[in-house]
């Protein structure tokens, strides 16, 4: 530091700002970057861009809070690099390496800045290594987000493709449930089949549980919520797949299931639907 007591830091970032962005980016070309990822030349943009708002942020002499508002524009440039790599598929080291591979070159400017000096040395790489450890953590929180967000999405799209509704006949509707049912899911199952509903005029809906593992009251209640709301867009529910182990759990647990129609497997129930609807299977006679 000098006589006055202040950093040098902000001085040799805007001294040294080329030999910084280019030791930075060997640095991290050393580390092996994801190259089908991102090419040499954005790389080199986004560090280029960092640092000059690294450096600007700085010129005030705040170096330990990066939540004032001179560091805004930082953290906006960290959030959006975090979004960014975290949808392409970086993983949340190399994504954190933008920031903490900017150590090496820093530290090895700041000693030959005070090499004679070896306790400005200590404080100044101190002082370096407290704003780029919270810059790297800022970057991670946000990559964190990033993917929580994605892998949400994800699981919203998959419990909508695990609840297919599909017409088996004119009036009738099959809800094939795999996996265990939860509030999330079966608000869901709920939507999908009202509309099916709706769209189709279907008379009867099946919902068949055969790949359900288990059944335990909360389960059952989510059941049975379905089955209201569908009765209540003019449909009735048969409930197939009522394996024997389910049919003990439900009796144990004591579920009240006598006002829904239930059948062991989804082909007695799709026979039911049908002489429900007036139709009737028959096989033809051999001549």
């Amino acid at each position: 530091m000098s006589l006055n007591g202040k950093s040098q830091i902000p001085e040799i970032l805007k001294n040294y700002q080329s030999e910084l962005l280019s030791n930075w980016l060997q640095e991290q070309l050393g580390a092996g970057i994801r190259s089908d990822l991102i090419k040499e030349t954005q790389l080199r943009e986004e560090c280029k861009e960092f640092l000059g708002l690294l450096t600007q942020a700085v010129q005030s002499g705040n170096l330990t809070n990066i939540q004032a508002s001179e560091w805004r524009e930082v953290r906006e440039m960290l959030a959006s690099i975090s979004r960014i790599r975290g949808q392409k598929g970086f993983t949340p080291t190399e994504t954190a390496t933008f920031i903490f591979s900017f150590k090496q070159p820093l530290f090895a400017r700041l000693r030959q800045e005070f090499a004679q000096d070896s306790t400005a040395l200590i404080e100044e790489t101190w002082l370096a290594t407290t704003v780029l450890d919270k810059l790297g953590l800022w970057t991670t929180e946000n990559y964190q987000k990033v993917r929580e967000q994605v892998i949400i999405r994800q699981q919203e799209e998959l419990m909508e493709l695990s609840t297919p509704v599909v017409k088996l006949w004119d009036g009738i509707l099959a809800l094939p449930i795999i996996g265990t049912l939860d509030s999330a899911r079966t608000q869901i199952v709920m939507e999908s089949l009202l509309q099916r509903i709706v769209e189709t005029g279907a008379e009867v809906a099946i919902i068949d549980i055969t790949g359900v593992p288990t059944v335990d009251t909360l389960t059952a209640q989510h059941l049975l919520k379905t089955i209201t709301a569908a009765r209540l867009m003019g449909a009735d529910c048969i409930i197939s797949g009522i394996r024997p182990q389910i049919a003990q759990t439900i009796v144990y647990l004591g579920v009240d299931l006598q006002d829904v129609v239930t059948k062991a497997s989804l082909a007695d129930a799709f026979a039911l639907a049908l002489k429900r609807t007036g139709l009737t299977i028959t096989r033809p006679q051999n001549r």
